[in-house]
């Protein structure tokens, strides 16, 4: 009977106990080894962990602070704060940060998450002692965080580096996924969605040098989801797409798209130089409002539009739908190649390879290509001993003039040089630098060669060393002879053979360059790809008519 007594005694202090730490009649909420912190509604709470938790269960991200999608009970466990046989502890949300970090800690590993919206912290169980002593349990428990972030300073703990992964570099691009959150569709198809674009995304290859994501979800207002510079990963990426909520209303795509076109692709929300602009819409039926015109607008920014039909609608329903022919005025172009159609959200695991490789095809992306980001120019520099040194400076600065109207990337315009004499050089290859900045860099520091004249051979050297083979073969070739003098050797030759392969010549004459040399080695028409000028100097003046005649052959190429 005493030992009956003193056992009742004990667990009723236990019980006394937790209560008193979650407030007036409140008792611990049991929570299941997995699950999240985002999971939880209030900003304190005190929650029993179940005993047996095994590392398999735990996804743990952070270190004193965790994001929210981290298991509750893991990051006690890494905490230190419960132990094996599981516990009660105290769990306090906190906002969203940047980068939380990896680390190793009793017996737990965490993982780095580059963002998370919300976070939280964990420390053991008040006790009654601690909150007779007037302090609010907030507080106390704010208090013992702050220790804890000290401590954590002074610890030494086995720490893994966080690798930065690079990505598809093959398929960069800078994708905005516009989702349907419309009533249309209902929160279990919505879900279905949300997986079908992490699945999309994983399939990518999301990486810092890759693709980059964003995502609009379109209902009665559009909502950005998050940004292309939030997330570099894919794992954050899926993360951030299970977060997103359901909003309802009507499906304004029309508004959606226009949104995203106007406000989504800019420079502050991470889109790159250089780099094509996609944007694939999601429609469960059809679109409440008129798409034609934010169509319009979506190719004015140069954007890609694709649109995804999901179970479109049925022959009795037309009647209901503002215009028919909706996607085709969306689209980027009507050809097909923008509209892929899925029969319905059930079984789209089959789909996702075949919409990630439209959109990994940038020769198809023809909505972002100009005159600007899709061609390949190549430089002949006259390096010959007529020129002398100060005019070798003023011949490169021209050609910097050149370059910097151009969007030069690794999926955009590319740059090369050669310089030649009796011999030719190869300063740099068409492949060699794949930003603006590295290109100046290199025109600038090339060295004068002096010697003799002989043009021909160096159209001949730039054809076969230059222009072939290059990394994307759907830009459009240009090489530029930049020449004060007359060859000791045929141009004509080279020129025309120059042409047949696809080379189009501009030819830029300085002092005693003939015309007649200049004329035969320039595409047609002969008068708008020549060019002369009697002093150096008067490079500068010829800059715009040039950059223009590449801009003017590139869209004649593609009428």
């Amino acid at each position: 009977m005493m030992y009956f007594i003193l056992y009742t005694l004990t667990v009723s202090c236990i019980f006394v106990q937790l209560a008193a730490t979650d407030g007036p009649g409140e008792s611990p909420v049991p929570v299941t080894c997995t699950m999240r912190a985002l999971d939880l509604k209030k900003e304190l709470v005190q929650v029993l962990c179940p005993p047996g938790c095994t590392e398999q269960q735990l996804s743990v991200y952070g270190d004193v602070i965790y994001a929210a999608v981290s298991s509750i009970c893991g990051a006690a466990l890494h905490r230190g704060v419960l132990p094996r046989n599981g516990g009660t502890i105290n769990v306090h949300r906190l906002p969203g940060q940047q980068d939380y970090p990896a680390s190793y800690a009793n017996g737990i590993q965490s993982q780095r998450l580059s963002r998370w919206t919300s976070s939280f912290s964990v420390s053991k169980a008040v006790s009654r002692e601690l909150e007779v002593s007037g302090k609010p349990l907030a507080s106390q428990i704010a208090s013992s965080e702050s220790s804890a972030v000290g401590k954590q300073t002074k610890a030494k703990r086995l720490k893994k580096t966080p690798q930065k992964l690079t990505g598809n570099k093959d398929c960069k691009a800078e994708i905005a996924f516009v989702i349907d959150g419309s009533s249309n569709i209902g929160q279990r198809r919505f879900n279905l969605q949300k997986n079908f674009v992490a699945r999309v995304s994983l399939l990518l290859g999301i990486g810092t040098e890759g693709p980059h994501v964003g995502v609009v979800q379109s209902s009665e207002v559009p909502k950005t989801e998050f940004l292309l510079k939030n997330f570099t990963s894919p794992r954050d990426v899926q993360f951030a797409v299970k977060e997103i909520s359901f909003r309802g209303g009507n499906s304004n795509t029309g508004k959606a798209i226009k949104h995203t076109a106007q406000s989504f692709f800019t420079t502050a929300n991470g889109v790159r130089k250089g780099i094509p602009k996609v944007m694939v819409v999601f429609i469960d039926g059809w679109p409440s409002d008129n798409i034609e015109e934010a169509g319009i607008v979506a190719r004015e920014f140069g954007i890609n539009v694709f649109i995804v039909s999901v179970a479109p609608p049925a022959a009795e329903e037309l009647g209901m739908v503002q215009d028919i022919a909706f996607i085709d005025k969306a689209v980027c172009r009507n050809n097909s190649y923008f509209s892929f159609h899925i029969p319905g959200w059930f079984g789209t695991a089959k789909h996702a390879k075949p919409l990630m490789q439209k959109l990994c095809s940038h020769e198809h992306l023809l909505c972002s290509k100009t005159c600007y980001n899709s061609v390949n120019i190549g430089f002949l520099i006259d390096g010959s001993s007529s020129v002398g040194d100060l005019n070798f400076r003023i011949m490169l600065d021209f050609m910097a003039d050149v370059v910097r109207a151009f969007e030069v990337s690794d999926v955009g315009t590319k740059v090369g040089a050669i310089q030649f004499t009796y011999d030719q050089r190869l300063e740099f290859g068409l492949n060699d630098h794949s930003n603006k900045d590295d290109v100046l860099n290199a025109l600038r520091s090339i060295r004068y060669m002096s010697g003799g004249t002989a043009t021909g051979d160096a159209i001949n050297f730039a054809v076969r060393n230059l222009f072939q083979p290059t990394k994307d073969g759907h830009n459009k070739n240009f090489l530029i002879i930049v020449t004060d003098g007359q060859s000791y050797d045929d141009v004509r030759g080279p020129a025309s053979s120059a042409h047949i392969s696809g080379v189009t010549i501009f030819s830029v004459g300085v002092a005693w360059a003939p015309l007649e040399d200049l004329k035969d080695m320039a595409s047609e028409p002969k008068n708008s790809h020549t060019f002369f000028t009697r002093e150096f100097p008067g490079l500068e003046q010829i800059t715009p008519d040039l950059i223009r005649g590449i801009c003017r052959d590139y869209l004649d190429s593609h009428k």
